[in-house]
């Protein structure tokens, strides 16, 4: 009596935790809601990367923007410092 006592309780556990487990559905809605966010830290990596080159790019024309105004301004002075005759 004890042993068939205790294979039904063994039996009532043993469906006891294979009921309470995950169905497939929620088995899926897991793997899916995981490769979402995977998908959306990849594009956060890309637009962070991106927004770098950008920022980089702009700072190199800034760059060469000054370093044109700045030739301009001293090919400007000596021709006018050539223009008054310069220094004797």
């Amino acid at each position: 009596m004890k042993k068939v006592l205790s294979i039904v309780a063994v039996a009532a556990l043993s469906a006891a935790f294979v009921a309470c487990g995950p169905s497939k559905e929620e088995i899926e809605a897991k793997e899916k809601a995981k490769a979402d966010s995977i998908a959306a830290v990849e594009k956060a990596k890309a637009d962070s990367i991106a927004a770098a080159e950008a920022a980089a790019a702009a700072e190199a024309e800034a760059k060469a923007k000054a370093a044109a105004d700045s030739a301009r301004v001293a090919d400007s002075i000596a021709a006018a410092a050539n223009a008054k005759g310069g220094k004797k």
